[in-house]
């Protein structure tokens, strides 16, 4: 069973989102909070698995309060789908940065919402790499030349195919489009993926990307 946290402030939204999930056998929702300070403490408190999350709510942003639950001292903290009406704001990269593991524009279909959670719950993250290579290129805008010390020695951990499917990673490349462009599985390649989040200590495949342009092993257009 996935148990989902509701966090918006407007009361009609969490209500709907509610009578949707409640229909689904392998969904529960474990609690609604209106603000993000709520959603802080529930998600803590409920243990949920996935928190979909408005990006502007009172108390507490979205922003704040998914930074506070990606970090939480707990094994398997929650995952973070951000729910938001603008496709790319400021808001969305900073929630991206903070922690989140996706977004989805609330205009999204209830069957792309449900897709989303379950994705989440499995472990992986809910970026599209059309998404993702927008949303990167504003990241790289301010990346060192080179990584630093820190950085180098824990990329030292990494084989080179790992490194290499890092920086495809970095290019927003899908699982599918890394077993092209390396002529392997695409089993070989989530294995590859898995043992680089790993190393480096990432949450997921898409602040696996994030590493890579923040410390400027990928940039825009390579």
């Amino acid at each position: 069973m996935i148990r989902v946290l509701l966090a918006d402030d407007e009361d009609l939204m969490r209500a709907g989102l509610r009578m949707m999930l409640d229909t689904q056998p392998d969904i529960t929702v474990v609690g609604e909070a209106a603000d993000g300070r709520e959603a802080v403490r529930l998600a803590a408190a409920a243990t949920p698995d996935v928190v979909l999350m408005d990006i502007r709510m009172p108390v507490l942003d979205g922003v704040a309060a998914t930074r506070a639950i990606a970090g939480m001292a707990v094994n398997n903290s929650p995952k973070v789908l951000v729910l938001t009406t603008f496709e790319l704001d400021e808001y969305v990269f900073a929630a991206v940065r903070a922690g989140a593991s996706g977004f989805l524009l609330k205009r999204s279909s209830p069957e792309t919402l449900l897709e989303g959670i379950r994705t989440l719950a499995a472990g992986d993250a809910l970026l599209g790499p059309s998404v993702t290579r927008r949303l990167l290129a504003e990241f790289a805008r301010a990346t060192p030349a080179t990584p630093p010390p820190d950085v180098v020695h824990r990329l030292s951990r990494l084989t080179d195919r790992e490194r290499e499917v890092l920086l495809l990673l970095g290019r927003g490349l899908s699982n599918a489009e890394i077993a092209t462009r390396l002529h392997v599985g695409e089993a070989t390649v989530k294995t590859h993926v898995g043992r680089v989040l790993d190393k480096l200590g990432l949450r997921d495949r898409v602040h696996a990307a994030v590493f890579a342009f923040d410390h400027g092993l990928v940039r825009p257009g390579s």
